[in-house]
């Protein structure tokens, strides 16, 4: 297969790895209602089984899979991974207690932690710094394609099956994907492996202590991991609540908001996470700073628009309103990420991805589903049924603080890109044009030559 041919082909089977990745989420805030019928569950508890109790074993087993993929097989590592979640999605189906349900969702969490990080390391192998944001930005498309999957079929799946099928069914195809990433995706570490001398050119991985200063060091860094937390927090309190915000204020049932949902969540992840890439590759290629004062603005305006998402008392309406903040929160995907990538050299880039889902996904995955949850059971004493309407307005205000974090990320990042690990980036790309992916395995090489 052709280099430019099987640079699709990776990025098509990772992308199909992080719809799956993203499904389960997805389909258990559809089904939190039944959830909560079914088993007696409390909105505390629910927030609980959807946020801390995943997002601490999600975000915490990141850092030791991480360290592997940045010296490991990260093929072997996402196949494995795929594998683990996928197996433990189905046992969702069979849950009969709230806490044979956490314990299996953490299981679910082990599993997921390994897809993500080591993906992004191999896409930033294999494209260079000109190329990533559009490249990241396909990977990304994952994340949409997992709501038409997530809402639309899993919607109509509970409302025909029950939400035990559901769990079954959505779990299973992920095993061929394991299978497929297995035998057909290749790491190239391998090959540089086989074809360079150990014992003259070391490529020695850097001690956790020293990847974690190095990162700390870096100003843009610091500024864009609390732009995440925040964003994670805001984001994943919101959409694990916003389908039972629609069931409980506005009476849909699930089959039909499943419907809405993925129209919604599926055309404008689908368009706006490809052209945010798209437009930052074309317009914006190697200036971040442009890239990050963009999503600035747009991420600043969502604090006056999602408001009324919660407070216009038609649901046509507050649906049709959904879909340009989704689009302008899809936009960011691509770039943000993509300029992660750049600020690290090839030994630390499943590491910096994973400590950025480590803080943000404990914040945002861990205390945003659980923080509405809190608020709206505080509310129901002064506000009834409509509580959740509130406790979700109440995050609003937050996208202004992640707009301040990457402007102050803006102000600094050419300046990190021209420290060392951003000079790496420079010989990587030299060694790219002539070489492809192998580059990663032969920066130390190619620096001392180029040094000595």
């Amino acid at each position: 297969m052709r280099e430019s041919a099987y640079k699709r082909y990776l990025l098509a089977v990772l992308l199909a790895i992080l719809a799956f990745n993203y499904v389960d989420r997805l389909a258990l805030g559809l089904m939190l209602q039944d959830l909560k019928a079914d088993m007696h569950l409390s909105d505390t508890q629910l927030g609980l089984l959807t946020g801390f109790g995943f997002a601490v074993f999600y975000s915490f087993m990141g850092i030791p899979i991480a360290r592997w993929a940045d010296r490991g097989n990260r093929i072997t590592i996402i196949a494995l991974s795929t594998g683990i979640w996928c197996a433990m999605v189905a046992l969702c189906g069979a849950a009969k207690s709230f806490t044979q349900l956490l314990l299996v969702r953490i299981g679910v969490a082990i599993g997921e932690a390994g897809a993500v990080p080591p993906a992004h390391s191999l896409i930033a192998d294999h494209f260079t710094r000109a190329e990533r944001p559009r490249a990241v930005a396909i990977y990304m498309l994952g994340g949409s394609f997992s709501t038409i999957i997530g809402y639309f079929g899993a919607g109509w799946l509970n409302e025909l099956l029950g939400w035990r099928a559901t769990f079954i069914i959505i779990g299973l195809p992920g095993l061929a994907l394991a299978a497929l990433a297995k035998l057909t995706l290749r790491e190239p570490r391998l090959a540089t492996a086989a074809t360079a001398d150990p014992r003259r050119h070391p490529v020695q991985q850097p001690a956790l202590k020293e990847v974690c200063a190095r990162l700390w060091g870096m100003r843009s860094f610091r500024h864009l991991l609390f732009a995440f937390c925040v964003l994670f927090f805001l984001n994943y309190g919101s959409s694990q609540w916003v389908p039972a915000f629609f069931i409980r204020s506005h009476g849909l049932q699930t089959g039909e908001l499943g419907n809405w949902l993925t129209l919604i969540y599926g055309s404008s992840g689908l368009i706006g996470t490809y052209y945010g890439g798209a437009l930052a590759t074309r317009y914006a290629a190697g200036n971040e700073r442009l890239q990050l004062r963009v999503l600035a603005m747009l991420l600043a305006s969502l604090a006056f628009l999602r408001p009324a998402i919660y407070l216009i008392p038609s649901a046509r309406w507050t649906l049709a309103l959904m879909w340009p903040t989704t689009l302008a929160m899809y936009l960011g995907s691509g770039p943000l990420f993509a300029v992660v990538q750049t600020l690290v050299s090839d030994r630390m880039r499943a590491m910096a991805i994973a400590t950025i889902y480590l803080f943000a996904n404990l914040l945002g995955m861990g205390l945003g589903p659980l923080t509405v949850g809190v608020l709206s059971d505080l509310f129901r004493e002064w506000v009834g049924t409509e509580s959740l309407r509130y406790g979700l307005l109440a995050l609003c205000p937050g996208y202004l603080w992640v707009s301040y974090h990457l402007l102050r990320a803006s102000r600094t990042v050419m300046e990190d890109l021209q420290g060392p690990e951003g000079s790496q980036h420079r010989f990587c790309d030299a060694a790219y044009a002539a070489e492809g992916p192998q580059c990663s395995g032969t920066l130390r090489l190619r620096k001392s030559q180029i040094e000595n």
